[in-house]
């Protein structure tokens, strides 16, 4: 393929087209006409009735809340067009399956350019810190308990800005880009080992579970952590230190 295009180049030939642009986010009318026929879809599969709201969010493509007589749905506009086995995954992922949730992460992964980035042009992520580097945490949480089957970026969020908070969040993942970030407050000679590993682990298990909550799923392979409660037990004991930094 290398070969190949240095040819191309050489004579002359046109340059390839650039890529399509990604689809817009559907204009009102279209989105109800589709999400209607989406919500049937699904109802069908899920043997009751569903309401659906669509969102054009960055971060959560899947949520869901599943109620006595009713399974509430809020999905990104990308799935407004799923084929039959997405909407089938759809239906079994609000029952727990974990079958389902790779089959919505696959497909998922495949429209990531419909997702508006949440970084800003040219901004890159940094792993190396002053004292961790979480790209070597990442490698290692990875093979140990995952097999190596996440596959995403890991870096260290903005420093905040002089204020004074009540509440610290220490790590995100977003799923659109399928990126970590923990808050540089952790970045310090003070704070174990275990502890950044744990928060590591824990937005790991973001990607498995890609929804707004923690069900219970999530939390239960969240227990398995062999520091869980050591980690716990420090993030009660420090986090007033944390909000001050």
């Amino acid at each position: 393929m290398e070969e190949q295009r240095q040819l191309e180049l050489f004579t002359g030939a046109p340059p390839p087209p650039p890529p399509a642009a990604s689809p817009p986010y559907p204009a009102r009318e279209e989105r109800l006409v589709l999400a209607d026929s989406l919500a049937r879809r699904i109802s069908a599969k899920a043997g009751m009735p569903v309401r659906l709201a669509v969102t054009d969010n960055r971060s959560t493509m899947v949520s869901y809340q599943r109620q006595t007589t009713v399974l509430a749905l809020r999905l990104h506009h990308m799935f407004l067009d799923a084929p039959d086995h997405v909407v089938e995954a759809l239906a079994h992922y609000a029952k727990g399956s974990r079958t389902a949730g790779r089959v919505i992460d696959g497909y998922i992964d495949e429209r990531d350019e419909r997702i508006r980035r949440a970084r800003r042009a040219g901004e890159q992520l940094v792993s190396r810190g002053r004292y961790f580097d979480l790209k070597e945490i990442f490698d290692s949480v990875n093979g140990r308990f995952f097999q190596n089957g996440i596959r995403a970026r890991i870096g260290w969020a903005r420093a905040p800005r002089g204020r004074r908070r009540k509440t610290i969040r220490l790590g995100v993942y977003e799923h659109s880009t399928r990126e970590i970030r923990l808050h540089p407050s952790l970045d310090a000679p003070d704070v174990p080992l275990l502890f950044v590993e744990y928060i590591v682990f824990h937005e790991m298990l973001h990607q498995l579970f890609p929804n707004a909550h923690h069900p219970k799923a999530f939390r239960d392979r969240e227990k398995a952590f062999p520091s869980y409660a050591d980690a716990l037990a420090w993030e009660k004991q420090h986090l007033k230190k944390l909000l001050r930094r």
